[in-house]
């Protein structure tokens, strides 16, 4: 009996080291390994502003433009609410869609010349008196001066009431009465500035295609950089050996146009000729004429076959921009490009919205009987850029607004672009880019959330917070009037977003779903959690038997 006892207790022993091994080990599994486990596998998510981003779904956008009204001797209205000088703010909401609204303020001072405005004033033509005037204006980015003479001044041509000048100055007749002169100021300051359908087309992404004006989607979009390629189409080398002085007609007539927006992007020019290359449309011949059609319909197939040919884009990181000059092969010359009334197009030459131009460029004269080939062709480059700059201020949105016939708008010269029309240009590019940041971000926070395994790193988190700030900043700087810094901070945004937005980190394919995670793991735990899990079992049901054994012997 004393030896069946004594192997019953150390039976008993046995069991419960058995039991406390099992509970040591599930509760070293517990509380160590599974917080071990979770740690160390546990997906790093930086904390990003969601709320500031999701307030960026809705751009109140607030627009100020500080104007000085100046009135030289003899043009002040008889009807002026106050005497000189007192400021005046007017007001003007277009609500686009329920999440975005356009406040224009125009912030005006009126007041009188100066002693050297007064002189400046005295000038023979307009044009001196504005180059005479512009080292005494406000030259800030944004800002307007007009300067009001007498209506009997022959400052001004016959017929001309209004003039705007290459800066950021115009030269307006007083009229009849304050309300004539408001009326005048209230047309120049939207030439000048911005009107709402030059933003509204910055905003087409976010506007229905009702809303917009035919040529709101011409443009190309902001970009931080742009690169603009010249090519010379030869499809006739054996009859036709054309030489152009691209290098030299770049210098003197692009080059000042891309110095005058280096300040809205970087850009880079470069230049080829290829032979062989022909139009992808086979021109008509007219016999009363006696030359080759290509009929506007016909325009569009043209570009598909010769991009093919370019190979320009397929490599670049920014836009590309494609002027084609295209020296017809002598099968199908002379050609000319017919608009959609069926009459000649005077520059001989046409655009594509956000792709380029091309111009067809016929080798003048009848070719003598004696003549040896390849004939010898110069390029008039003048007439080719007049035309290749016409069409790039189209492509990058600098378009001039529909004025009045008593308006007068000075030519920007040799810059090809006038400090008014680069104003115009930066506030719609700065809305752009604060409305692209917010598209950007909000696409990046939607992924982040609905992918939960993303790994967000420090980095990514800092450009985000800089993009938000960035935009915050740029409102904030268009609110006041502050153009310069505004587009700054605007760029800062979209350089910060695309950044956190391309990051390699944050690649779809770099991640699985959490059923993939299941079956990687199941393999490595299972084998261990099962005698474990057995063991909690059995003492689960020796303790419930244990229970029960006291009352059966009652």
């Amino acid at each position: 009996m004393a030896a069946a006892a004594a192997a019953a207790a150390a039976d008993e022993a046995e069991k419960a080291r058995g039991r406390r091994a099992a509970l040591s080990f599930a509760a070293i599994a517990v509380v160590l390994g599974l917080p071990l486990w979770w740690r160390t596998t546990e997906t790093y998510r930086a904390a990003l502003p969601y709320a500031d981003i999701a307030a960026l779904g809705e751009l109140p956008f607030q627009l100020a433009v500080p104007v000085a009204v100046v009135f030289s001797p003899g043009s002040l209205p008889e009807d002026l609410p106050r005497p000189l000088p007192f400021r005046e703010t007017q007001e003007k909401e277009t609500l686009l869609n329920p999440r975005t609204s356009i406040t224009s303020r125009y912030e005006i001072v009126y007041r009188s010349t100066t002693a050297q405005e007064e002189a400046a004033l005295d000038a023979v033509t307009a044009q001196e008196a504005d180059a005479a005037l512009h080292p005494l204006q406000d030259t800030s980015l944004g800002s307007l001066t007009i300067y009001v003479i007498p209506e009997t001044s022959s400052l001004l041509p016959q017929g001309v009431g209004v003039y705007v000048g290459k800066h950021r100055g115009a030269l307006v007749r007083a009229g009849e009465g304050l309300a004539a002169l408001r009326t005048r100021l209230q047309q120049v300051t939207q030439v000048m500035s911005f009107t709402a359908s030059s933003i509204t087309a910055a905003l087409s992404d976010r506007v229905p295609t009702s809303q917009l004006g035919p040529d709101a989607r011409r443009h190309f979009k902001s970009s931080l950089g742009y690169e603009i390629t010249f090519s010379l189409l030869n499809p006739d080398p054996k009859s036709h050996a054309v030489h152009w002085d691209i290098e030299g007609a770049v210098n003197h007539y692009v080059q000042p146009f891309l110095d005058k927006l280096s300040f809205v992007a970087n850009f880079s020019v470069d230049s080829q000729i290829l032979y062989y290359a022909v139009l992808g449309v086979t021109p008509r011949f007219d016999k009363e004429s006696s030359s080759f059609l290509l009929s506007a319909h016909s325009l569009p197939h043209v570009i598909n076959p010769v991009e093919a040919r370019l190979g320009s884009s397929a490599a670049s990181l920014y836009p590309v921009l494609n002027f084609l000059l295209y020296v017809p092969e002598r099968s199908h010359s002379p050609l000319y490009i017919q608009d959609k009334d069926g009459a000649l197009v005077g520059t001989n030459a046409f655009h594509s919205p956000r792709w380029g131009g091309i111009m067809v460029y016929n080798v003048e004269g009848p070719v003598p009987p004696q003549a040896s080939f390849p004939l010898h062709v110069e390029v008039d480059m003048v007439r080719v850029m007049e035309v290749f700059l016409a069409q790039l201020r189209l492509l990058f949105g600098i378009s001039r607004e529909v004025v009045p016939p008593e308006f007068l708008l000075e030519s920007p010269g040799n810059e090809g672009l006038a400090d008014w029309e680069l104003d115009r240009l930066l506030w719609a590019r700065t809305v752009e880019n604060i409305a692209t940041v917010s598209t950007t971000l909000t696409s990046l926070a939607q992924l982040l959330d609905k992918i939960g395994n993303i790994v967000i790193k420090d980095d990514v988190a800092s450009e985000v917070y800089r993009a938000v700030a960035a935009v915050q900043n740029a409102m904030a700087e268009l609110a006041t009037g502050r153009l310069h810094t505004a587009f700054q901070a605007s760029k800062e945004a979209v350089t910060s977003s695309e950044r956190a937005f391309f990051d390699p980190s944050l690649l779809h394919l770099l991640y699985f779903p959490d059923d993939q995670k299941f079956a990687i793991y199941i393999p490595l735990f299972l084998p261990m959690a099962v005698p474990i899990l057995l063991s909690l079992a059995k003492i689960f049901r020796e303790a419930k038997q244990r229970k029960k054994e006291p009352t059966k012997m009652d």
